[in-house]
């Protein structure tokens, strides 16, 4: 039995590689210029992923000339979910649909079916291809706005602006970005033509964040884990930086936010799959939607399920794929955990890394990653899709992680020196 690997190279997936290949079947991956990746599968194909339709042939064509069936497609990164979509359809292999992919990469297209479903609460929205198209929007909605791309990812080309003046002198910049800085991405070149480069801009709702994991079995959604982002997320940009779970959100709160969930995935036609989903919690406690992703999210999200709950995601994904009956009670003793991502404070040469370590040898650190090294070039956070390292870390009881998050964020430090 094999299970087909879509993928986008991505250095901190390599934890859901490692546990992919101990599940039991046979794996076939398709990447675009394979690096780290072959030593966990069985077969490696080389295509430009960009394309969905040389994505789709990669795959036909693999297939073809395998002995035994393809079983399932799966998918651990965002970029890659609407090809898996296709491959599923051309393979006739349980998935979401394309429309569903799609829809759950295209933020304007996801807030429109938010909106049309009608129990999923979200700020006003709309598209703008002109500045005077954004100034319109911002009259209509109301400051602050949050400007955004329609199918970016990592919060790259995302910011806040607070009035008409801030939106005049940002709003050319962030939308080049938005579309010049994922022409990688499989829907870059149909989504362009389809929205003339157009940004979505959205009301600005204050209040904390959360991210939730869920697992959607024939349209029945249950949440296995719900991350809280204790550090302010007011803008301009958004990166994200700590999280930690379990919540501490009240259990009214949470029960709303698990209802909602379930909402999100029907507005989207989501009746199979793991998913992420982000809410903003106004000061109302109300919930907010900013987005559902049909995957498992990002960053170290997979490994701080693993850590908090023994919940395995990666073997949910497969199980859900195979049409399996996943196992969601998880191993071991649930532990308090939270992980955060760490950044060069400018942008440079890297001429140091410090406290790496250090935070290696403190108490309730499970592991220290860093990305980058000494002489790589890096950008200012703001213009990166992910941390350049990353710490995550247990405590013995949840109030304990935002204190053992301070000492270890003091730890770690990137020199860097201009070009």
């Amino acid at each position: 039995m094999s299970v087909l690997i879509l993928h986008t190279s991505t250095p901190n997936r390599k934890p859901h590689f490692a546990r992919a290949r101990q599940h039991g079947e046979r794996l076939l991956l398709i990447v675009n210029g394979p690096t780290w990746e072959p030593e966990f599968v069985d077969r490696v194909v080389d295509a430009e992923t960009s394309s969905i339709a040389e994505t789709v042939a990669a795959a036909r064509e693999l297939a073809a000339s395998e002995s035994e069936p393809i079983e399932a497609v799966v998918s651990f990164v965002e970029h890659s979910v609407p090809a898996a979509a296709a491959v599923a359809a051309a393979l006739d292999l349980p998935f979401i649909s394309e429309q569903t992919a799609h829809i759950a990469r295209n933020k304007f297209e996801m807030r429109t079916a938010f909106a049309r479903h009608g129990s999923v609460p979200g700020p006003g929205f709309g598209l703008a291809h002109t500045l005077d198209e954004a100034r319109q929007l911002g009259s209509d909605i109301g400051y602050p706005l949050v400007m955004k791309p329609l199918i970016g990812g990592g919060s790259m080309y995302v910011r806040r602006v607070n009035s008409a003046a801030e939106l005049d002198e940002h709003f050319d910049m962030i939308r080049g970005g938005a579309w010049d800085g994922f022409d990688y991405d499989p829907l870059h070149q149909a989504d362009r033509a389809k929205y003339g480069a157009a940004l979505l801009l959205e009301g600005y709702v204050e209040g904390s964040e959360v991210s939730v994991e869920s697992v959607v079995r024939d349209g029945e959604t249950q949440v296995v884990a719900i991350h809280d982002k204790p550090l302010p997320m007011q803008g301009p940009f958004f990166q994200e930086v700590f999280f930690r779970t379990p919540s501490q959100l009240s259990p009214e709160i949470q029960d709303r936010i698990v209802e909602l969930t379930a909402h999100a995935h029907e507005a989207l036609g989501i009746r199979t799959a793991v998913t992420h989903t982000e809410f903003r919690i106004p000061a109302n406690g109300e919930p907010v939607i900013l987005e559902t992703a049909a995957r498992l999210g990002g960053l170290q999200v997979y490994t701080s399920v693993l850590t908090s709950t023994g919940v395995d995601m990666v073997d949910v994904i497969l199980d859900v794929a195979l049409n399996r009956e996943p196992h969601l009670k998880g191993t071991g003793a649930a532990r308090p955990t939270a992980f955060f991502g760490f950044f060069a404070e400018k942008a440079g040469v890297i001429t140091a890394i410090h406290g790496v370590e250090e935070a290696r040898a403190t108490e309730g650190v499970v592991e220290v990653e860093v990305y980058k090294s000494v002489g790589d070039t890096v950008q200012e956070s703001s213009h990166v899709g992910q941390a350049h390292g990353h710490v995550l870390f247990t405590a013995d009881d949840p109030a304990s992680l935002d204190a053992r998050f301070n000492e270890l964020r003091a730890m770690l430090r990137i020199d860097v020196a201009a070009q």
